[in-house]
């Protein structure tokens, strides 16, 4: 198992710059404006403090604090706290805290937010609990009777919105009522004087000072090294949504069943299980006590225990994937009651208890549990409790760290080989369930599984979460595999006439890789590609691979690949490729991965045009015979273009076959790091890495352009790792005037996949053409990414075509004798 590392919120409370002419620009956000017809008569704003946790900070965690101007009870059911940066721009959004239960006469309520690093005390126990990292020094906090994101950006607008019954505007916050107060910091918050004063000015009725939280009980912040805190139940602790509302508190005597023990990596622990559980589906009965590095303890399957430690949201693996967060004990000490018992019964997932719809929009950590309605907050209901699958598909090969994927639900998007399709943004495949296996390997091998197999029998054991796959079940109960038969897959020989050039995702090869991949890789080249004319590969490392010492060249990867070609029954391909600068094109450090052309000097001729390097732009120019040439032959497409930062630059290359001019290029787009996972807290996901695709996607576009633009009559093939789907911005960005045709299209929709992720079938390598080539057929050969055993991540792609002669009447009398041409 990959070791997790914890890590912190923030470690400063900076505010985001104040655009001053936008402000300027804008008078209604200088003038006092209220966001209600008058002042609040009952429920306002009484503090608000964004500096916990921060440096310097006493308290550990972010709070705004509400009060009861009036003698009447206010239900808080459907309202919501709100959060708006201090200097919102256009693409600004408010966060949302929703509330619960009600504001006692003259009483006060406290909601937590995200909790930092650092401070020593925590809250008193939260009435209501959420997320928003707050800004120290300047924002706008919103009392809102709905639970609806708010849209306003300016001070007139949030006026004008009735469902605002109190706002607070702090440090430089452009959106406030009246003027802002200012003195917020790290170590203060702004409270309301007594007696709640409210005059719709936030100058007059806020002042800076220590914060001084107090909740329902007027309670004040505890100390958790000495608060052993107070005795409570599982559902009580994972609460009705994803975080807990007792988040950062001590609890005390929590009872439950040992379900099951992790006794190896670094995040050991065991599960536990509430045997008396609520009548909620919304809330858990089961939780992870987590001991670190050490083995738990005295402490075995079966056991009935008392539990007491801290309560604790982890997010497991990359903060900025966004992905979800997992309730757990921490620090936590237990006393066995009684062995032997019989451990509840699992919580069956299939087609019928699983829901369709994968998800909500939105801020998933302020809205409430739907289990009914969507995959992802069932599974969170669950989170640590025992739940089972059976006879289920596999959707997703065993990796190397000994987890696969299946689906309970096997008619969602099924491919024509047994996986599940990923064919748009709207179908996430919420039946996909993560398996890995709690069993002692020596006991019990983890099974090597291929899509398509089935696990059949009951696989069951506690509902786990991590960032490298999501939700899943850690099986204490692993069911036996039934194999599909399945083989990987070959494609036809081309014929005479017909131009085979294939793609090819060498997954980081170098020669410090082990023969067996060389070999791998040049049987399916061989057999499985059945030896294409030109094959575009992609991440060829330099000569030392990942050892980061200078090196640049190839050749060395290179030769090593074709000799194994040649041992393998193949030609001796040669090959073309340019160098790049050390360190600039992105991919493992050290390995300098680039684009790399094989071609079959037996079959097709390349066309060398020297002076191609690292950072000459390769052009194109127009023959007196009205045909493009290319200036470069290789050449890199636009290497100094920020498209291409720290990325893999195009190949382009002349061809010839068959007397006929064929350009091809060969691409590796920028990688999808820095995305946010699919199951995000966030809906939809975040895809940053998509910016620089689509620059790259239209600087390649531009230059195919250049191509057609000399000769419409031109044969282009763009190919290679795009690290896109087909229905992306990416995709579209290419196609978009019909001066490329992505052959992925050409396929039956359940055919249309090329790697697997997550158990989703998914497309990022691609093959398009220019107009002229008409007459092709298209594969994607399936040999690795559907398989335990692979070579490579990626499944190769083949197109044999025929390439035009760029008149319509030597084309036609080209297909005449094409039959006794192919039979020579």
């Amino acid at each position: 198992m990959p070791p997790r590392t914890r890590r912190g919120r923030r470690t400063s409370g900076a505010v985001a710059a104040t655009v001053a002419a936008a402000v300027a620009a804008t008078p209604a956000l200088l003038a006092p404006a209220t966001a209600a017809a008058a002042p609040s008569p009952s429920a306002v704003i009484a503090e608000v403090y964004g500096g916990g946790g921060n440096a310097g900070a006493t308290l550990q965690q972010d709070f705004v604090e509400l009060g009861n101007r009036s003698g009447d009870t206010v239900s808080l059911a459907g309202w919501s706290v709100q959060y708006l940066p201090a200097a919102p721009g256009p693409t600004s959004r408010w966060q949302v805290t929703a509330l619960t239960g009600s504001l006692a006469p003259n009483g006060r309520y406290i909601v937590a937010e995200a909790k930092g690093t650092g401070g020593t005390l925590a809250l008193p126990a939260p009435d209501a609990t959420g997320a928003i990292a707050m800004s120290a020094t300047g924002g706008t906090i919103a009392l809102v009777n709905s639970t609806e994101a708010l849209t306003c950006l300016t001070a007139a607008d949030c006026a004008a919105d009735a469902r605002i019954r109190d706002l607070v505007g702090y440090g430089s916050a452009a959106v406030r009522e009246g003027s802002p107060v200012t003195g917020a910091s790290n170590t203060a918050g702004v409270a309301r004087g007594t007696p709640l004063a409210d005059t719709d000015d936030n100058a007059a009725d806020f002042a800076s000072g220590a914060p001084t939280p107090l909740n329902s009980r007027d309670e004040g912040p505890r100390d958790p090294g000495t608060d052993p805190g107070a005795a409570a139940r599982i559902h009580e602790i994972q609460g009705t949504g994803r975080v807990s509302p007792k988040n950062g508190r001590q609890v005390s005597a929590v009872p439950g069943v040992v379900t099951a023990i992790r006794p190896f990596g670094s995040a050991r622990g065991f599960w536990f299980q509430d045997t008396q559980p609520d009548a909620d589906p919304r809330t858990s009965e089961g939780m992870f006590v987590f001991t670190g590095s050490a083995t738990p303890q005295g402490v075995a399957v079966g056991d009935a225990v008392t539990v007491s430690g801290k309560v604790e949201e982890f997010y497991p693996g990359n903060a900025d994937a966004n992905g979800q967060s997992l309730t757990e004990l921490t620090g936590a000490t237990w006393t066995v009651t009684s062995s032997g018992n019989a451990v509840p019964a699992a919580v069956v997932l299939d087609a019928a208890t699983v829901p369709d719809a994968y998800t909500a929009d939105g801020n998933l950590e302020t809205q409430p549990l739907q289990p009914g309605a969507y995959a992802l907050d069932l599974y969170e209901s669950v989170e640590s409790q025992r739940v089972q699958v059976a006879d289920t598909r596999v959707v997703g090969a065993t990796t190397s760290f000994n987890e696969l994927w299946v689906t309970v639900e096997p008619a969602q998007n099924p491919t024509a080989t047994g996986g599940t399709l990923y064919g748009s943004y709207a179908a996430q495949n919420g039946g996909r369930v993560k398996v890995t296996s709690l069993i002692p390997f020596a006991e019990r091998p983890f099974p090597k599984a291929d899509v398509g197999d089935t696990l059949i029998g009951p696989t069951a054991g506690p509902m786990t979460y991590d960032s490298f796959g999501g939700y899943g079940v850690a099986a204490t109960t692993l069911g036996t595999l039934t194999s599909s038969g399945r083989t990987p897959e070959t494609t036809r020989d081309q014929k005479n006439t017909e131009l085979a050039v294939a793609t090819y995702n060498v997954e980081n090869l170098s020669p410090v890789d082990d023969q067996a991949k060389f070999d791998r890789l040049a049987r399916g080249i061989v057999t499985s590609l059945a030896t294409p004319d030109i094959v575009a590969l992609e991440e060829i490392q330099d000569n030392s691979g990942p050892a980061n010492d200078g090196t640049v060249a190839s050749d060395q990867t290179l030769a090593k690949l074709v000799d194994a070609i040649v041992a393998a029954g193949g030609p001796r391909y040669q090959w073309r490729t340019i160098d790049p600068q050390d360190g600039t094109d992105g991919g493992q450090p050290g390995g300098n991965i680039r684009n790399a052309f094989l071609f079959d000097p037996a079959r097709v001729q390349f066309v060398d045009r020297a002076g191609g390097d690292a950072t000459t732009p390769v052009g194109v120019r127009k023959t007196w015979l009205g045909q493009a040439q290319l200036t470069l032959s290789p050449g890199r497409v636009a290497p100094a273009d920020e498209a291409w930062a720290n990325s893999r630059k195009p190949l382009a290359a002349e061809f010839r076959f068959r007397g006929r001019t064929v350009f091809v290029i060969a691409n590796h787009f920028a990688s999808k790091g820095g995305d946010q996972v699919l199951d995000s807290r966030t809906q939809p996901p975040n895809r940053t890495s998509e910016v620089q695709r689509l620059k790259q996607a239209a600087v390649l576009h531009g230059f195919v352009g250049d191509i057609l633009t000399a000769d419409p009559r031109a044969n282009v093939v763009v190919l290679g790792d795009l690290n896109d789907f087909a229905f992306s911005p990416t995709l579209k960005t290419l196609t978009a005037d019909g001066s490329l045709k992505a052959l992925v299209e050409t396929l039956p929709a359940n055919e249309q996949y090329g790697y697997v992720f997550n158990g989703n079938s998914q497309m990022l390598d691609h093959i398009l053409t220019s107009p002229r080539l008409t007459r092709f057929e298209y594969d994607i050969v399936h040999v690795n990414a559907e398989f335990a055993d692979q070579a490579s991540d990626h499944d190769p792609q083949v197109l044999r075509v025929r390439p035009s002669t760029g008149s319509d009447l030597l084309d036609w009398l080209d297909q005449l004798r094409e039959p006794w041409l192919d039979r020579q």
